[in-house]
């Protein structure tokens, strides 16, 4: 048995296809792959595409009260490209629902158009291994969530010459 090589790409039900496209076009620093009158594709890699648009006319947002996903989470390279990536959307209006240092993986979270969910990440440990030594550790176990930032504080702490390695550390 093999396991798959990789996440291909998501699909996404809308009523809203083109604003949907737009906004990930946007907030992924993507391009339009494909768009028609029931599909449209986006990518913002070598991947042909990455999220795609049904057009199904559906228009009831999802809540919590739903099964389903809850969210989509795309990998930064750098805390800077990350911190680059918030500085560009909050000039355009679109700000973070929540920020959150989980431990591993330093997040930040927006609503699309729809109401879904989408995480902006960093990897704040290097290997599997050590992300694996922090699932099993207390402070894991004390509080799996993580602990609220401020960006904006970030990034000046960032700018400002503090080392990733010391910003990335879960307080």
């Amino acid at each position: 048995m093999a396991s798959p090589a990789k996440l291909a790409h998501v699909v996404l039900r809308t009523g809203q296809m083109k604003a949907m496209l737009d906004w990930y076009v946007l907030v992924l620093d993507g391009r339009v792959a494909h768009e028609g009158e029931y599909l449209a594709f986006m990518t913002y890699d070598e991947e042909h595409h990455r999220v795609a648009f049904a057009a199904t006319g559906a228009s009831e947002r999802p809540d919590e009260k739903h099964t389903g996903l809850h969210h989509v989470a795309f990998t930064y390279a750098t805390l800077a490209d990350l911190i680059g990536t918030y500085e560009r959307l909050k000039a355009v209006e679109i700000q973070p629902t929540v920020t959150i240092n989980h431990g591993p993986t330093m997040s930040m979270y927006y609503a699309d158009p729809d109401g879904n969910n989408v995480e902006l990440q960093i990897d704040n440990f290097d290997t599997p291994e050590e992300a694996q030594e922090f699932f099993e550790s207390n402070a894991f176990a004390e509080n799996p969530v993580g602990v609220l930032f401020d960006p904006d504080e970030l990034a000046a702490r960032f700018e400002a010459g503090e080392p990733a390695a010391e910003l990335a550390k879960r307080r």
